[in-house]
């Protein structure tokens, strides 16, 4: 039996619809991936919801059609329809948008697998990343799982964990609202301004308009390299059956 669904709006919409304020971006002086970093505190979200696209969204998947995403170079997604969500197949590979993008509002509503296999990093994991796999939000089962703070679900990976956690039970539907303002680069490819994300976890905050120091990546962190103002939004096959459903997005670029 699926869970009751409602649809819950008012609190995306008044975080979304801000002007934005000074981003923060101060790394703390703990190392990357210590295990010795406290944790996230827990914070229980309310009811599971959906949130049905608004009139000027683009729609990447609607429960029947994966023609919007590619296994890479025009080849058609390997992943699996199930049940009116799309399913990790481990091994295929990443999976990214036909079309490209810049600044966008995204919507997405993954689950881990149930049961729970494995432990830490290798249980219910995969990504949301932008910019053709540069910055990621991190997608991982991270329900009484211990990992690594600045790799639990809702980390900007490798560089700033979650406020809180605010994630639900395996096989449980979890929210993302993500807003994403790419990186400026000036004519000579230097850095003018860096990418940001507000991140939104179950209708909690768990980034707020955080302004990273370069790709996310494991182990280590890299500077900002210049890049195509527009590229295509990719999710993670870590080798982990997690499932997506009810993806969509408003490309900030075009929204007056």
């Amino acid at each position: 039996m699926r869970p009751v669904m409602k649809l819950v709006t008012p609190l995306v919409l008044l975080a979304l619809c801000s002007v934005p304020v000074a981003a923060q971006s101060k790394l703390s002086e703990w190392p990357q991936h210590s295990e010795d970093r406290p944790r996230p505190r827990v914070v229980e979200p309310g009811a599971v919801y959906t949130v049905a696209p608004p009139a000027d969204a683009i729609v990447l998947f609607n429960g029947t059609s994966l023609d919007k995403w590619t296994a890479g170079s025009g080849a058609p997604a390997k992943w699996r329809i199930v049940d009116g969500a799309f399913e990790v197949v481990p091994g295929t590979g990443t999976m990214s948008t036909r079309d490209s993008f810049g600044d966008v509002q995204m919507h997405v509503e993954w689950a881990s697998p149930k049961p729970a296999v494995g432990t830490g990093q290798d249980r219910g994991n995969s990504g949301v990343f932008m910019a053709d796999g540069r910055y990621e939000t991190q997608v991982l089962d991270s329900r009484d799982n211990v990992t690594y703070a600045d790799g639990q679900a809702g980390a900007l990976y490798g560089q700033f964990p979650p406020l809180v956690n605010a994630t639900r039970a395996p096989g449980e539907w979890q929210t993302y609202d993500i807003v994403y303002h790419r990186p400026r680069f000036k004519a000579d490819g230097s850095l003018q301004s860096a990418a940001r994300f507000t991140v939104f976890l179950n209708g909690v905050l768990v980034q707020d308009n955080m302004e990273l120091v370069g790709p996310t990546a494991n182990k280590s962190r890299p500077p900002f390299t210049a890049h195509a103002d527009r590229l295509p939004i990719t999710l993670q096959d870590h080798g982990h059956r997690v499932r997506y459903r009810n993806v969509w997005l408003r490309d900030l670029e075009k929204t007056p």
